[in-house]
């Protein structure tokens, strides 16, 4: 049936999946209407509960990528659909001439969560006499200011631009980083495969490797505005900072007057256990920028500039026009609310120790080791065969991301329960002997 023979009815009908057309049937009219920069589509997807997805031929699926790390409450949570109904209901968009309450809310939010338990290194974004604004607000540790947007690379964009208006233009971040596609987030990332074909890029940036402090530390100088890390580097196959690697990074600019920012788009918001994966270094950075989980699957990104570094950008720097609109926001709210009020930290912490413990304890061939923290998991492996496990994990009804060839990362709900653990744990070795069945044959 073509678009042109239904009704409008009836289109909105199998869009919201009550009377689904075939797969194959909406896979042909996605190749037809959507630029092909995915590829083709696994399988197309028409509704969600929890940590469950179906397919458009009704088949289930247990989700452990999480919209990659979005949907933080899971599909359909009755807290953040009544938030965003109720808001949507009352005031939806009205640009950023104007502010509205949940905008607010949100920000103040996110500042009380990054403020640290007991005072930390002071910022020198700034000339040590400019200590305050018009309104006499201190600009040490836990003040500061948020730049709302729509998602991470947009985030690290005004991360990138804060970074300019110290007056500096040289950045230094790391290889394997991942900062978005933008051309000021491309920049930053540590990946020259989807790098180079957009060069030439914003410059003055430097790669150093990661988890180098050395490397670090003689790339640092005096003509540099700002080193740029995460604290787990998602798409380099979830590796985490080492220990006090963060620490470093934080005294090498602070000897510099550099400023330090935090990508914790895919970290932040309770995804390693705690509400931000550098909280556990002790770090107090300049600025951290966070997206994906915050909205739970509504688009929403922050750049939060702490201490002095939250002035850097005055009217007319920067700008967005959906950025902390009203429904966004709320969005951000509920989310922030529910993982507090259902101890979704504890849960994350106690989940993930029993998926990485469950992983290992299968001692299989393929499985060399597990990485990451919390949620956000890396399942290495002794082949590179980790697209061919992913489909093979589709197939068994689970959606894992195959994030380079010799990692399966795993980024579910945080409302993942031990019982949907142990589902997973439970299907992977047949998965994985399939797999490694299949190398070893094509080994000979």
């Amino acid at each position: 049936m073509s678009r042109t023979d239904m009704s409008h009815n009836d289109e909105l009908t199998q869009l919201t999946g009550g009377t689904a057309l075939a797969s194959d049937a909406w896979l042909d009219r996605y190749g037809d209407a959507l630029m092909n920069t995915f590829g083709r589509p696994q399988r197309v997807l028409v509704r969600g509960e929890g940590c469950y997805v179906w397919d458009a031929d009704g088949r289930r699926y247990l989700d452990m990528l999480g919209g990659l790390a979005v949907n933080a409450l899971g599909h359909a949570h009755p807290l953040l659909v009544s938030a965003v109904t109720s808001q949507l209901a009352t005031l939806g968009h009205v640009s950023n001439f104007f502010a509205s309450p949940p905008q607010i809310a949100l920000a103040e939010r996110l500042l009380e969560l990054l403020r640290p338990d007991v005072a930390g290194p002071a910022s020198t974004a700034r000339p040590a006499d400019d200590v305050s604004d018009a309104a006499g607000r201190g600009t040490g540790p836990g003040t500061g200011r948020v730049f709302f947007t729509n998602s991470g690379t947009e985030a690290n964009e005004a991360a990138f631009k804060i970074a300019r208006r110290t007056g500096r233009t040289k950045v230094v971040a790391a290889d394997g980083g991942f900062h978005g596609r933008t051309m000021g987030a491309l920049a930053m990332t540590g990946k020259a495969s989807i790098r180079e074909p957009f060069e030439p890029l914003p410059g003055g940036v430097v790669h150093v490797p990661f988890a180098d402090v050395d490397a670090l530390r003689a790339a640092v100088d005096d003509e540099t505005a700002a080193v740029v890390l995460e604290p787990v580097q998602g798409e380099a196959g979830v590796v985490p900072a080492p220990d006090g690697y963060l620490a470093a990074a934080r005294q090498v600019t602070q000897e510099h007057g550099a400023l330090l920012i935090i990508d914790e788009v895919q970290t932040g918001i309770g995804r390693v256990g705690h509400w931000f994966a550098h909280s556990a270094d002790g770090v107090v950075p300049d600025v951290v920028t966070v997206a994906k989980g915050l909205g739970g699957g509504i688009p929403i990104g922050a750049c939060i500039g702490l201490g002095e570094a939250a002035d850097l950008l005055g009217p007319g720097s920067h700008g967005t026009t959906f950025g902390g609109n009203p429904v966004a926001a709320v969005a951000g709210l509920a989310v922030l609310h529910a993982i507090e009020r259902d101890n979704l930290l504890d849960n994350v912490r106690t989940v993930g120790r029993h998926l990485a413990d469950g992983v290992h304890a299968l001692e299989h061939p393929l499985v060399d080791r597990v990485r990451g923290r919390g949620l956000l998991l890396g399942i290495g492996l002794t082949r590179e065969v980790a697209p061919q496990v992913a489909a093979a994990a589709l197939d068994a009804g689970i959606i894992v991301n195959p994030v380079n060839a010799g990692t399966i990362r795993l980024a579910p709900p945080l409302v993942l329960s031990t019982a949907q653990a142990e589902e997973f744990l439970a299907a992977l070795p047949k998965v994985l002997d399939a797999v490694h069945a299949t190398a070893e044959e094509a080994d000979g």
